[in-house]
């Protein structure tokens, strides 16, 4: 019997990403990420605890630019994960679950994500 050479499906090369695959994997990004940085909120918390010397090493950190930056991508990730947590509370009262319905929520999960991560980190400095 002769084996048959069969495409991969789907395969990658011709796969093309829809929106809502886009916003799911994001999600499962942005909650593991903010389990990372998570460890930022505990440094924070014991060098509060600890001594003056390593408050003033965690406040050198948080307020270098690396320390902002990180900040505002563990916004953005918190934002995104919040706002996108109420849009899948939304579909599980069993809206908004067609295509086009799925995809108009998921850029105004992007445009409120940026803005509320963008206007928190402009409060804080």
């Amino acid at each position: 019997m002769e084996k048959k050479e069969r495409p991969l499906s789907p395969h990658l090369g011709i796969y093309k990403p829809q929106l809502t695959s886009v916003t799911s994997i994001l999600h499962r990004i942005t909650g593991v990420g903010l389990a990372f940085g998570t460890g930022i909120f505990i440094w924070f918390l014991i060098a509060l605890g600890w001594s003056e010397n390593c408050f003033d090493c965690f406040h050198y950190f948080i307020t270098s630019f690396a320390g902002r930056l990180v900040i505002f991508f563990w916004m953005l990730g918190m934002a995104y994960h919040l706002v996108n947590g109420i849009r899948h509370l939304i579909w599980d009262m069993g809206y908004g679950f067609k295509i086009e319905d799925a995809n108009k929520s998921a850029i105004v999960v992007f445009i409120i994500s940026i803005i509320v991560a963008v206007s928190s980190v402009c409060v804080a400095y």
